[in-house]
């Protein structure tokens, strides 16, 4: 296992970070044991949950992925290896805390309470805001409208929030999550002028089909030391291959829930796989781990975050770290890019 700095931290963390969203939703608390057993055994020591997974959100289910992971604490007394990353959901859904989420202190520490609880752990250690509390473009929205017309927590409160939390041992490092340039910048101005806590990551979508955050981010994360965790990396499956030639395997997550993962089907995406898995082909490489790869080695990424359904799945995804991607590789990757440039932002 390859391993990076948690920003300007002396922390280590996995360049391969296991995702668990699925669990509670396409796979048991058994099977979610059996990937976090096998995960911690070939060195990944750093996983991602939320308090809204598993996903897609549903208020039968949710914080059930994080009881999972809780269980497999209790169970193992393993969470002295675990780098474990959680997230307090922004505005959503009517189910959580009455649908307004905003980061004010009464909600943010609800939300953290109960995290710790359902984790059965005294302490997160990169708690996230898992998508901004204002009017902004997230989640792959296009044509930015500008909107100040609600209320929204000012940035030093949250972060005055979070100090709290970090000064009481319940949180140790904090992040942000689908966030844009400016809202990462104002963050970590605010915490320079204001001496409050850092945010040390960015965890935002990032793959072959969607490398929009090379275009402002990524020259923020290498200046401000504040790395991407990049979710998606597989395209919601796309990238492994899987969905080649209209196939829709069964159980996964478009023939199951195909309207919710809609952003990656398109025909510039269709295309720009095939060509992907053009290249794998032809240099004899795994397209899902060819395609890892390509983002583990970039140098504002901190960690990739992988997502599985099967062990063989996450077997492969976990070995991606294994393989070498040569210069012409490299550049046969870019060129598909200039054809189809970002087709699924």
């Amino acid at each position: 296992m390859n391993y990076k700095k948690l920003g300007n931290t002396d922390l280590e963390v996995s360049t391969i970070c296991l995702g668990t969203m699925t669990w509670g939703e396409q796979n048991t608390q058994e099977e979610g044991f059996g990937q976090m057993d096998y995960a911690l055994d070939q060195g990944v020591n750093f996983w991602d949950t939320a308090e809204i997974y598993s996903v897609p959100p549903r208020e039968e289910t949710y914080g059930d992925t994080e009881v999972i992971i809780g269980n497999w604490f209790e169970k193992t007394k393993k969470r002295d290896k675990v780098i474990l990353a959680s997230k307090v959901c922004g505005p959503a859904r009517e189910y959580v805390r009455g649908g307004g989420n905003h980061f004010g202190e009464k909600n943010i520490t609800e939300a953290l309470e109960g995290s710790l609880r359902r984790l059965k752990t005294d302490y997160i250690d990169l708690y996230q805001l898992h998508w901004p509390e204002r009017k902004t473009n997230f989640f792959g929205k296009l044509g930015y409208e500008h909107d100040d017309s609600s209320e929204w927590t000012r940035f030093e409160d949250i972060l005055g929030n979070l100090k709290k939390f970090i000064d009481q041992g319940k949180v140790k490092y904090v992040g942000v999550s689908n966030e844009t340039p400016w809202g990462l910048s104002k963050y970590l101005e605010l915490s320079k002028e204001k001496d409050l806590p850092r945010m040390l990551s960015v965890q935002n979508p990032y793959n072959l089909l969607n490398r929009t955050y090379e275009i402002g981010l990524a020259e923020i994360s290498i200046r401000e030391q504040a790395g991407l965790l990049a979710y998606s990396p597989l395209a919601c499956g796309y990238l492994s291959g899987k969905y080649r030639n209209n196939q829709l395997p069964k159980d996964s997550r478009m023939e199951r829930d195909g309207d919710f993962w809609s952003r990656y089907n398109n025909q510039n995406a269709e295309k720009a796989v095939e060509l992907y898995y053009e290249i794998s082909k032809k240099h004899g490489l795994d397209l899902a781990q060819m395609s890892l790869k390509f983002l583990e080695i970039q140098p504002f990424v901190t960690s990739v975050i992988i997502g599985a359904t099967t062990m063989e799945q996450l077997k492969t995804n976990v070995e991606s770290v294994n393989i070498d991607l040569t210069d012409e590789v490299i550049k046969e990757i870019n060129e598909v890019q200039t054809i189809y440039p970002n087709p699924c932002p």
